[in-house]
């Protein structure tokens, strides 16, 4: 009886075991599905893909853009692209149901500045023809993908999006599973003896004591059948239905949830080593021929005062001291503004080869279609320590520089007591700052100017003035601020009496001047960048100077 149930097993077993194998090859759904969208017929200067498109990516997706003439395809933070965006016309692309994308256009100005090289983009890839880009979010947060070609032109608006298909065949796996276990059943069925079957080998004899004991109540016969043969299947079956249950049952990995975003900064890693890497190889053209023109892509502020100064006076003075080289690497640390708003600020403290202590470089963005420049460069002083910035990966905050919002005082009160506690020594600020080098050094000198025995015929004067439009200030990790500002030093040097004169033979000054003497006197101007360090409120530490630079700027006769 149980040999009859064999064939039917295996035929069966091999039929599902096709249907199953049918499932995962003729029958499977494509491997990959995409959408679509074709704008072609607009004029805007951009095509963005928003943030809600890319965000139902989260494994990430191919995008591939056709465009016959030379474009950019820029990723960055949605804000920024938005920023960058503007006020004009724009292709926007949008999640829709079926194979297409929703795109939609929007008014406004036909042009925009050429959106390559722009410091806000994380990602930028330069296409012609076709071009095809793995998308990923760079980070956490919102992203979004900016088509422009030169600005001018209409921007790229044939996009397609193609990501591994998710659809599946279920039933696949368990059904050839279950086929291979009912044709090994089969097979074992159809090896095992019937009851009536004689033993290989041996001989019935007559009468009816010896006749054969049914296999059900033959103890021998019952252990063939039930103790040898289904143990030896038992544990390949056990193996192969334990391997069906994890193959269909097992739940895909759970998500994580996603956790707070916090003040992330302004730019990741890869974008600040990229601009540090710009900044420097800038100065070091202009420095090579210098010529403050080549500086102006990328340095503002006192950092292209001093610079274009120095360049000045050794056009003049042949001796004059060449200006710190700024370095791109090593970065020792940093502190990055969070904000979604414009100036945006970074300060960086590297150590090039040839720079003989760590420098720290302050980078201003003016606006988001503008890059960031390097707007101060000092070197820190001796025994000093750079402020703890905030934890890596975490922006900081912003200080306006008229605020005291935490601390013991604003940056700009802050800049402006340096700044009268150089020009009187024994002032009011006089305890404001903590010993340092700096402070110590321009004291001792106009102390020695002034006391000269050779300039006892001259009355001299020295005023340092802060100047309010070159402070900026970022929160430190303990609710202090690093600060940066420029103070404005003239020394003014007169003649006491009418035929008394100043002798300038052989200094700079009858470089700059021309003169070798005057009779009226002379004003001299020094340009210095600083870096403050300003306590919380209610701590009893005192400010402190930890980084400077000083560039004679230039000499005029009375």
């Amino acid at each position: 009886m149980r040999n009859k149930f064999a064939v039917p097993l295996i035929v069966l077993g091999v039929l599902l075991m096709l249907v199953g194998i049918g499932q995962r090859t003729i029958w499977a759904p494509p491997e990959t599905e995409s959408a679509s969208a074709a704008v072609s017929d607009a004029k805007a200067p951009v095509t963005v893909l928003d943030a809600e498109l890319l965000a139902g990516y989260p494994d990430g997706v191919e995008i591939t853009v056709r465009q016959d003439a030379p474009f950019t395809l820029a990723v960055g933070r949605a804000n920024d692209v938005e920023a960058w965006v503007g006020e004009a016309a724009a292709n926007r692309l949008e999640a829709a149901d079926g194979d297409e994308l929703a795109a939609a256009s929007e008014q406004g100005e036909a042009k925009t500045p050429n959106p390559a090289g722009s410091d806000l983009w994380v990602v930028e890839e330069a296409g012609e023809g076709e071009l095809s880009y793995d998308w990923k979010a760079p980070a956490e947060g919102d992203w979004e993908i900016l088509l422009a070609t030169d600005g001018t032109a209409a921007a790229p608006g044939d996009v397609t999006l193609t990501w591994d298909s998710d659809a599946s065949r279920p039933l696949a796996v368990p059904l050839i599973v279950l086929g291979a276990l009912l044709a090994v059943l089969g097979l074992a069925l159809g090896f095992l003896r019937s009851g009536d079957t004689p033993r290989r080998g041996g001989r019935r004899s007559a009468g009816p004591d010896n006749r054969s004991v049914p296999a059900e109540k033959s103890p021998s016969s019952t252990s063939a059948f039930t103790a040898h043969a289904p143990a030896r299947r038992r544990p390949a079956m056990a193996a192969a239905a334990a391997a069906a249950l994890v193959l269909v049952a097992t739940p895909a990995p759970a998500l994580a949830e996603e956790g707070s975003a916090g003040s992330r900064p302004v730019v990741l890693d890869s974008q600040l080593e990229r601009i540090l890497a710009d900044v420097a190889g800038t100065v070091e053209a202009g420095d090579a021929a210098k010529d403050a023109n080549a500086l102006a892509p990328r340095v503002g502020g006192s950092a292209y005062a001093l610079r274009e100064a120095n360049y000045a006076v050794a056009a003049k003075a042949a001796d004059h001291e060449a200006p710190v080289p700024v370095a791109a690497q090593t970065l020792r640390t940093q502190s990055v503004a969070a904000t979604d708003s414009w100036p945006r600020t970074i300060v960086a403290v590297t150590q090039g080869e040839a720079n003989p202590v760590p420098q720290a470089l302050l980078l201003v963005q003016a606006s988001a279609r503008e890059n960031y420049k390097l707007v101060s460069a000092v070197q820190m002083l001796p025994a000093s320590t750079f402020p703890q910035p905030p934890a890596a990966g975490t922006g900081a905050d912003q200080i306006p520089a008229d605020s005291a919002n935490g601390l013991l005082m604003s940056p700009q009160q802050a800049v402006a007591a340096l700044a009268d506690s150089l020009t009187n020594p024994q002032g009011d600020n006089k305890a404001t700052f903590a010993g340092n080098r700096f402070t110590e050094d321009v004291v001792k000198f106009q102390e020695q100017v002034k006391t000269d025995p050779k300039n006892e015929f001259a009355t001299n004067t020295f005023t340092h003035t802060a100047e309010p439009s070159a402070t900026h200030a970022l929160r430190t990790a303990d609710g202090g601020a690093i600060v940066f500002g420029y103070l404005a030093n003239t020394f003014s040097s007169t003649p006491k009496e009418a035929g008394d004169s100043i002798n300038l033979e052989g200094t700079v000054y009858q470089s700059l001047t021309g003169q070798a003497n005057t009779d009226a006197g002379i004003d001299v101007r020094h340009g210095e960048a600083v870096m403050v360090y300003v306590p919380a409120a209610g701590s009893n530490s005192q400010a402190q100077v930890v980084g400077a630079a000083q560039q004679l700027l230039g000499a005029t006769l009375k």
